[in-house]
């Protein structure tokens, strides 16, 4: 592998290739940053102007754009709220926040860290499992992907705060929406209202433009014009606090992505919301999350960039894309005279692991583009919300226009900005809606390959898996141990306290014993607490103008 690895590098260290490199991650961050395009959009829209490059000089720009542009999607959902992809919804959730109060600087360094670090570590792992893990991938059928997509849905759990059947509720509609287009198995529109425009479904980053730019702006004005955000200089730094902190994060974040990047079809969203869920289960400070903590932010960024590196691992060995990009990214391959698949590492070596090599150097280029122009970044949030909320508005609204050159994008854009607007003023986690409507259609599409297996019963062909099965008792596991492990807390808090009474209040109502104080108390932990109920206090940055 040594040898392989030596080749590779000496293909794309070329001057060529360094050059194609640099812009296409250039090319990607900018891409990200603009609300509505997308590394998909972006890589196809690109592949013309690379149809006389040498294919390895054009893999490498465009997968150079595929990374860039999950780190400029990032930059947008951390300072305005505008995720430029689905998969970086999830950073808006505490990066958002940490803007917010001051500290957009070390949201937006520790997410380029994070993202360098989990690709260092994924490249490694492709590098050396990728044969092994395409071997684990061909195992992963209808059923077990049907298993992984209601582990998926599970994670509703995670984002619903102490009212489950809320988050439940809100999953359910998300899912409803993912409804909307052609029928998997009969191949009819449905719910379509004779918009040929909407037969593809209601597309993610239009909805999630609504839901968060456009939501959290109107939002805003509600409350009052807030001041700039005005931090001093150490604020837009990172703390040794925050690296002890982030570290275990990006490495669980890591390990998430990774395996479910290998999955075909999986993609990174669901790697991003599986991460926090997991921060959410087994971070010290859980408790935080939602609040501004800088795990929320590097463990689903962590995972993305792990997953989509991951994708390539089906993508390259199978020949079966592991997600929207890697799908385009493969008719790329197709385009050049390439078959990807279990003999591409033989019969083209110099190919693959000059991509590969390209890999490390392309996320080497973003880090060293974008660390140190975090802080600059950061500067953004010095400009007057005059100013900033119609460009943001106008640059969301021309985004969503560019996606299909239709105008029903626009009022998608317009109709859920309203919804988002709606859901911030009742307190209602938006997460579990945006969870529904990314898992949807995947769900929906395992569930009708595995019927189709079973002829009709679904039931026979998960039992007869053990992976399925394992699967599923892990979602179990994620529904019903918060449940056990809240109760058996509450019975050893009322058995320590016994039947102690606390004492009679003023007003002489009825006193209640010990336990049942701090069986309510265990009720109202923070750490069941909603993920993205806003929070109507303003920090003191916050201030509304005169």
């Amino acid at each position: 592998m040594i040898d392989h690895i030596v080749t590779g590098f000496g293909a794309a260290l070329s001057a060529e290739n360094l050059l194609w490199c640099f812009v296409g991650v250039l090319l990607g961050t900018v891409i990200g940053i603009l609300p509505g395009l997308g590394s998909a959009t972006g890589v196809a829209i690109l592949i013309p102007i690379t149809l006389t490059f040498d294919p390895l000089t054009a893999l490498i720009m465009l997968a150079g754009i595929y990374h860039g542009s999950q780190f400029g999607a990032t930059i947008t959902a951390i300072l305005i709220a505008t995720p430029g992809e689905a998969s970086s919804v999830v950073s808006t959730l505490d990066g958002y926040r940490m803007a917010r109060q001051g500290r957009a600087g070390p949201a937006l360094a520790i997410s380029a860290l994070g993202a360098f670090v989990s690709a260092m570590v994924s490249l490694f792992a492709l590098a050396s499992v990728a044969p092994f893990f395409a071997r684990l991938a061909l195992d992963f059928g209808p059923p077990e992907m049907l298993a992984v997509m209601i582990l998926g849905l599970c994670t509703i759990v995670v984002f619903s705060g102490r009212n489950l059947p809320l988050g439940m509720g809100l999953g359910l509609a998300g899912i409803l929406i993912a409804c909307i287009g052609i029928d998997v198995g009969s191949g009819t529109p449905r719910y379509t209202f004779g918009q040929i425009d909407l037969f593809g479904g209601v597309p993610y980053v239009e909805v999630m433009i609504g839901l968060f730019a456009v939501g959290e702006l109107l939002n805003q004005l509600h409350l009052g014009m807030a001041e700039p955000i005005r931090a001093r200089f150490r604020d837009l730094l990172l703390t040794k606090e925050d690296i002890k902190r982030a570290t275990p994060a990006t490495a669980r974040g890591t390990v998430v992505g990774f395996l479910l990047g290998c999955l075909p079809g999986a993609g990174t969203t669901l790697a991003s919301f599986m991460a926090y869920g997991a921060e959410k289960r087994f971070s010290r400070n859980r408790k935080k999350l939602g609040t501004g903590a800088i795990e929320g932010v590097v463990a689903p960024d962590a995972a993305t960039n792990a997953a989509s590196n991951a994708n390539f691992v089906p993508t390259l060995v199978l020949g079966v894309p592991g997600g929207a990009t890697t799908a385009v990214l493969l008719g790329a391959f197709l385009i050049y005279g390439i078959q990807p698949g279990p003999l591409l590492f033989e019969n083209q070596p110099t190919l693959v692991w000059g991509l590969l090599a390209s890999f490390f150097i392309g996320n080497v280029i973003l880090l060293l583009l974008n660390l140190p122009l975090a802080p600059l970044f950061a500067q953004l949030l010095r400009i007057r919300y005059a100013i900033l909320y119609p460009l943001i508005i106008v640059t969301s609204l021309i985004g969503a226009y560019s996606v299909k050159n239709s105008m029903l994008s626009v009022w998608i854009v317009i109709v859920f900005g309203l919804v988002g607007y709606g859901m911030k003023r009742l307190g209602l986690p938006v997460a579990p809606l945006v969870l529904g409507l990314v898992i949807g259609p995947l769900f929906e599409k395992a569930l009708v390959q595995t019927s189709a297996l079973g002829e009709g019963a679904v039931l026979p062909q998960i039992t007869g898996s053990n992976v399925a099965l394992g699967i599923l008792c892990l979602a179990l596991l994620l529904v019903v141990g918060p449940v056990l492990v809240k109760a058996v807390r509450g019975r050893d808090a009322s058995e320590s306290t016994g039947d102690e009474r606390v004492p009679v209040t003023a007003d002489g109502a009825t006193d209640a014993t010990a336990s049942d104080v701090v069986a309510s108390a265990v009720a109202a932990s923070p750490n069941e607490s909603s993920l993205d109920t806003p929070n109507p206090d303003r920090t003191p940055s916050q201030e509304r103008q005169p």
